[in-house]
């Protein structure tokens, strides 16, 4: 079954278990980067689909962090969300929480982009900006191996995500940038 679930509803049934402002810039950041991914990737009919995946993926995170991407599933049958959308939600968790690979494009993407975003948004809050605009990759390459550094954000974890996408490190940091900067262009979500 193939969710139906638009933008605005998903935003709504995040916001239900949700509420710290970090947690919804978080969906929101990750939701507008996976739009800008499917439409410079070839899935741009996808879009809307993919934008709600990243509205959704963490939705379990606030509540039960402990249980991450393992009480996902629950949370989103209850409000009659597909199948589709709880397997890619639950695959960001892969080999961290769960055993469920990212195999759909959307869902390698996703993996590799979830760390990544704060990784590239603790970056830019530290630049008189404040802003991705004139972030540039080898500022956050700078930052990715100072280790302590958005400690919370793990290495391995978007490291793999390059790999799994068969890009390396630059590339996917250039992208994540890019689509940092549609979202931040575009932040009138609900």
């Amino acid at each position: 079954m193939r969710t139906t679930v638009d933008e605005r509803q998903a935003w709504a049934i995040f916001k239900r278990y949700n509420q710290e402002p970090f947690h919804l810039q978080h969906a929101e950041t990750v939701s507008k980067v996976m739009r800008w991914f499917a439409e410079t990737e070839g899935c741009s009919e996808e879009k809307d689909y993919w934008a709600v995946v990243g509205l959704l993926h963490d939705i379990d995170f606030e509540e039960y962090p402990k249980e991450h991407c393992l009480k996902a599933p629950e949370l989103l049958r209850a409000n009659n969300i597909g199948e589709d959308v709880i397997k890619a939600v639950v695959s960001h968790g892969y080999n961290l929480t769960v055993d469920v690979k990212p195999e759909h494009l959307m869902e390698k993407i996703l993996y590799a982009t979830d760390e990544l975003t704060g990784l590239v948004w603790a970056v830019a809050l530290m630049r008189p900006s404040k802003s991705v605009a004139d972030l540039e990759t080898k500022s956050v390459k700078k930052k990715f191996k100072t280790l302590n550094f958005a400690a919370g954000c793990s290495r391995d974890v978007i490291n793999n995500g390059a790999a799994m996408l068969g890009w390396d490190l630059d590339q996917l940091i250039e992208k994540t940038i890019q689509a940092m900067r549609y979202w931040e262009s575009h932040r009138e979500l609900v």
